[in-house]
């Protein structure tokens, strides 16, 4: 094994730092006091970290330390700290990333004296730990590797930045000096001060208060982007909602049959709708009657709408006007109809439902799709549109934030 001075404190990790499976090229991370060990032992005889100037790649043959077979060529890049992603010493090896190649490296850095396996998260943890990126910094990076849509890597990129934390800090500041100043006016009320002074700090909390509580009137809109939007596709039996939901996923999501009831269960497919993140679950035909699973299937059908940011309210074209009066009820503002199978016939003007305008479409040639798709893409935005101000978009914000607003309230309405 490679010898070398144990670290007091912390302990130098190493992991896989990019994604799993074969790659072209894989990266390999080692943070910690003997990231430059690892990185001389891996060079061969002689190498040293100091051979690699920081932050440039070098391109060296790479060795097991232990028996000193030869590993692959590939390029290597040394971070000393605490100019680095954690603030230690970094060391990264990007390598060829057959999984062969990716265990030999692991297992050579795993033998050495004084290294461990990082744990999941670990590297962003001691960037936090070490005043490399705060809190919301950390939870920004965590979306943006999660990011799914163009409005999630945005949202997400945004935070990483650190535009929301920039946010809380103001206001960390400006309530700091308010707390100071009403301490001063307590702790030296004999003293000279001006009488203005706590007047002052009253206004400063009262302002903050309310750009607190507009921060949080927000819809949830952060959220939604974070989590995505749910849209639950309704209507009664035989309207064609498996067929439009299997058009929209453009694949055989669910079954489709001319069999009443086919539909039991919620089924759920995850889109990118006009770069955001929307899940679409086709649920069981409303009615009345049928056997004991198609009731639990309804049951749960009128609750995933319920749930639901968006419906998509689904008709049978060829028997319009007559609309399924169980649906009736779900349809409203946040509903769009949509009038199906107008390859078979065309619904007769007006098309509305309950008094909310309808969309003629054909699950079968895609006729009306796009504008449908369209309608629900502007929909959809406007829930998720966070405008030019940072967005909460953790429930930990939220909960963080109502009670400050809760104890700045309280502070207000105290005696003067």
């Amino acid at each position: 094994k490679i010898m070398a001075k144990a670290p007091t404190s912390p302990a130098t990790i190493f992991a896989l730092a990019s994604g799993g499976g074969r790659a072209g090229v894989a990266v390999i991370r080692v943070s910690g006091p003997l990231a430059g060990a690892a990185l001389a032992g891996m060079m061969g005889k002689g190498g040293k970290s100091s051979d690699t100037l920081p932050r440039r790649a070098v391109y060296t043959p790479l060795y097991d330390p232990e028996g000193g077979d030869g590993l692959d060529d590939g390029l290597v890049i040394w971070f000393p700290g605490p100019a680095s992603f954690t603030g230690e010493d970094v060391a990264e090896f990007h390598v060829h990333g057959g999984p062969a190649v990716i265990a030999g490296v692991l297992e050579a850095l795993s033998r050495m004296e004084g290294l461990r396996l990082a744990e999941p998260g670990e590297f962003t943890r001691r960037a936090f730990e070490n005043g490399k990126m705060d809190l919301t910094a950390a939870e920004g990076l965590a979306d943006l590797i999660e990011a799914e849509t163009a409005a999630q890597r945005k949202q997400a990129l945004r935070q990483l930045e650190g535009e929301l934390g920039r946010v809380y800090e103001a206001w960390r500041e400006r309530l700091l000096s308010a707390l100071s100043h009403s301490e001063a006016a307590i702790d030296f009320s004999d003293e000279d001060l001006p009488d203005t002074i706590v007047a002052a700090a009253a206004a400063e909390i009262a302002s903050l208060e309310q750009e607190i509580v507009a921060h949080l009137t927000d819809k949830r809109r952060g959220e939604r982007l974070r989590d995505g939007c749910l849209i639950a596709i309704i209507g009664p039996p035989n309207a064609g909602k498996s067929s439009l939901l299997n058009c929209l996923a453009r694949r055989d999501a669910a079954i489709v049959s001319e069999v009443a009831g086919t539909t039991r269960d919620v089924i759920e497919v995850h889109l990118d709708l006009g770069g955001y993140p929307v899940t679409v679950a086709d649920t069981a035909g409303l009615r009345d009657g049928g056997d004991a699973i198609e009731v639990e299937g309804i049951r749960r059908a009128r609750r995933k709408a319920e749930d639901s940011d968006l419906r998509l309210a689904v008709f049978d074209g060829v028997a319009w006007p007559d609309a399924d009066p169980s649906t009736l009820g779900l349809v409203d503002v946040d509903t769009l109809v949509v009038i199906n199978k107008c390859d078979l016939a065309k619904p007769t003007p007006p098309l509305e439902v309950a008094g909310q305008p309808a969309l003629a479409v054909s699950a079968l040639t895609g006729d009306g799709i796009d504008t449908l798709l369209a309608a629900a893409a502007e929909r959809v935005g406007a829930m998720m549109d966070v405008g030019g101000s940072p967005a909460l978009t953790r429930t930990r914000h939220r909960e963080a934030l109502e009670e400050c607003r809760d104890a700045l309230a309280r502070y207000l309405g105290g005696p003067g």
